[in-house]
């Protein structure tokens, strides 16, 4: 049992971003500006009564850590941040970022604490961060604490992704605090105590666009070549000395990450909320899960931020847009050092080529059209796209029963439909004209999947792959934060063990599976989310 660590002082750690990186001189924990520096060092508040909520076994896995270890007290006491490990050294980074289109200037771990980088015993690299320990430097008028209902959300989502096959940072633990944290949810005015917790977040690295950004609105060009050459040399591999080539090859690299992270947000309904460059990581991770949200009908101009339902700049179907606006901010910053635009607009076309050709892939697939010519595919895919937006559609649900319809066109129209049925919010109110539409593109697609010569079971078995059965529905992590504020944790492991295999039927988990109900359809946490947490 050589490969198993039961505490924590028996990991390795690396800590090379304090260790090779310049550090904010100023050591008193308050606010101010940091200049020169990448990171400050600060110490997590410590909780009153913490008490561990849920913990994720996979994540321990891979840390070499047993999961019998999640029951001793050191665990919950590191992870809530009461005690440090051996070779610990927490501390919170500086960046920037523009919010909402607009330059905000500083902004940094505001309530993130990272406690240091571990090298597992593949040799892999795992930065672990609290989320929610405490006020650091770049906490501007904020506590630098979270809530349990944020919690919740960010603990369940990151392990629900990775499982969903969809790139995203991960969640080892779910930490409640045993104190109050006062929050305006609505920020009307009417402030109330809620429970505090802590998520410990875990990444090969938890870099951002605004880390470079930052710098280059410091006028720091010295810090920004450093940084650079730290990153390719850490995150990516590089070894030898940095040229622009090798900063416009590695920029190239953080596109195509980009893309695919997005059209796989794409492929399962999911919608970040706040895609500012400062939540946007190098890696092509989903990072930060705040306002976030997952599509129940499908609405391509939905977003789940209060923050954003006027402009809705950060709406389902704007997501690939808005990523390749934030590579242009990354590469307006990298060409202050580089002083060449053009391998930099190459690679921001890279990410357009990238991204269409990743997501003309998974949709294809969701329609189970991979082996049909892009020319049958696509139009297809627009015209079910169309549908589905013109009656109140679930997505998930439309896609996973699409699979089950047959592909036997001697059917009547009812038949052919009854699959699709349950995926309709209003199924007793649509219209003749609809089912109607629905029924002849219906006929076309199978059309289309029987030229491909695929059997049926192997396209259904296909398309099960692409479409999930399981999603961390709004309402559903409600529902579990509900529970969780009264004492009861029962639905966030359930949940969790659920969420472990979204693409398995799990016949006895179908209530997991449902479309929203009706009661959910504008309650606060299951259809619209402030960035308060």
């Amino acid at each position: 049992m050589d490969n198993i660590r039961y505490s924590f002082d028996a990991l390795s750690f690396d800590n090379r971003f304090t260790n090779e990186l310049p550090a904010d001189p100023i050591l008193e924990n308050h606010r101010h500006e940091v200049r020169g520096a990448l990171y400050s060092r600060v110490r997590p508040a410590r909780a009153r009564q913490p008490r561990l909520v849920d913990y994720s076994s996979g994540v321990m896995a891979f840390l070499d850590l047993d999961p019998a270890f999640a029951d001793q007290e050191e665990f919950t006491r590191v992870l809530v941040g009461n005690a440090l490990a051996k070779g610990m050294d927490p501390y919170a980074s500086c960046y920037g970022g523009h919010q909402f289109g607009n330059w905000a200037g500083q902004l940094g771990d505001g309530r993130a604490i990272n406690l240091g980088e571990i090298l597992n015993l593949k040799g892999e690299r795992w930065a672990l961060q609290l989320k929610g320990a405490g006020p650091t430097p770049y906490s501007r008028q904020a506590d630098g604490l979270a809530v349990l209902r944020s919690s919740v959300r960010e603990f369940l989502c990151s392990e629900a992704m990775h499982h969903l096959g969809v790139p995203t940072t991960r969640a080892l633990s779910l930490i409640e605090t045993g104190e109050p944290v006062m929050r305006d949810m609505f920020y009307d005015g009417n402030a109330k105590p809620e429970p505090g917790a802590v998520v410990c977040r875990v990444a090969p690295s938890f870099t951002r666009f605004g880390h470079f950004q930052i710098l280059v609105a410091q006028d720091n060009l010295s810090l920004l070549k450093q940084f650079i050459d730290y990153t390719l040399r850490t995150d990516f591999g590089h070894q030898g000395p940095v040229t622009n080539d090798d900063i416009v090859a590695w920029f190239t690299d953080v596109c195509e990450r980009t893309a695919d992270m997005i059209a796989h947000w794409m492929r399962v309904g999911f919608v970040h909320g706040v895609m500012n460059t400062d939540n946007m990581s190098i890696l092509g991770l989903t990072i930060d899960y705040g306002p976030y949200g997952w599509l129940d009908n499908y609405d391509p101009d939905w977003t789940p931020n209060t923050t954003d339902v006027q402009n809705k700049r950060y709406r389902y179907s704007n997501q690939p847009d808005v990523a390749h606006w934030n590579l242009l901010q990354l590469a307006q910053a990298l060409a202050a050092l580089t002083e060449e635009v053009a391998p930099l607009q190459a690679a921001l076309d890279h990410y357009v080529q990238s991204y269409q050709a990743s997501w003309t892939k998974m949709r294809k697939a969701k329609f189970g059209l991979s082996t049909a010519p892009d020319a049958t595919a696509q139009p297809l895919c627009e015209s079910g796209l169309a549908l589905l937006q013109a009656s109140e559609t679930d997505m998930t649900l439309f896609f996973r029963k699409l699979s089950r319809v047959s592909d036997d066109l001697t059917l009547g129209d009812k038949a052919l439909l009854a699959p699709l049925m349950e995926a309709f919010y209003n199924p007793d109110k649509l219209a003749d004209g609809h089912l109607q539409q629905m029924a002849v593109w219906l006929r076309e697609l199978i059309q289309a999947w029987r030229a491909s010569g695929q059997k049926e079971v192997e396209r259904m078995g296909a398309m099960n792959l692409s479409n999930p059965k399981y999603v961390l529905r709004n309402y559903l992590a409600q529902q579990a934060i509900d529970l969780a504020e009264g004492g009861n944790y029962s639905m966030i492991r359930d949940l969790q063990a659920v969420l472990k295999r979204p693409y398995d039927e799990q016949p006895d988990k179908e209530d997991y599976a449902s479309k929203r109900p009706d009661w959910a359809r504008n309650r606060a946490g299951c259809s619209m989310l402030s960035c308060s947490s």
